[in-house]
């Protein structure tokens, strides 16, 4: 059995679900963060329309958990809200895996088939950096 870097679980029924990508786990301070949980609960969000989660690099801890979202038409950006969708998140998610910074745009690149083009994003904050890890 051989895997392309997909992560899931088997459930009791043996039913097997793909959450998310480890390519996208995000290391911060030695633990493991996959951001599908983070964006499933951001675009859950009335003002949302879509997230994407990921990790920029951090002196400290390696990597920090980044978000760049997409608002709803008539929704206006900047840090209030974005200070607002972090607690949003930190309702309902463990601090760790919320995002310490929000960017907006006003639309996330996707690929033809419409899966988002995460590296896109990702590497716009890794430019200049050798490695994943700082």
């Amino acid at each position: 059995m051989s895997t392309v870097g997909d992560v899931g679980y088997v459930d009791a029924d043996g039913y097997l679900y793909l959450t998310d990508r480890a390519t996208f786990m995000i290391i911060s301070g030695g633990v493991n963060i996959y951001p599908q949980e983070c964006e499933n609960l951001l675009i859950t969000h009335p003002k949302v329309a879509d997230a994407a989660v990921f990790g920029v690099p951090n002196t400290d801890l390696g990597e920090e958990v980044k978000a760049v979202v997409q608002l709803m038409p008539g929704v206006d950006a900047g840090a209030e809200f974005a200070e607002e969708l972090i607690a949003f998140c930190r309702e309902h998610l463990a601090h760790i895996k919320c995002p310490r910074s929000i960017d907006f745009t006003a639309e996330l690149p996707r690929l033809p088939t419409g899966k988002l083009y995460k590296r896109e994003l990702r590497d716009r904050y890794w430019a200049g950096h050798t490695s994943r890890i700082v």
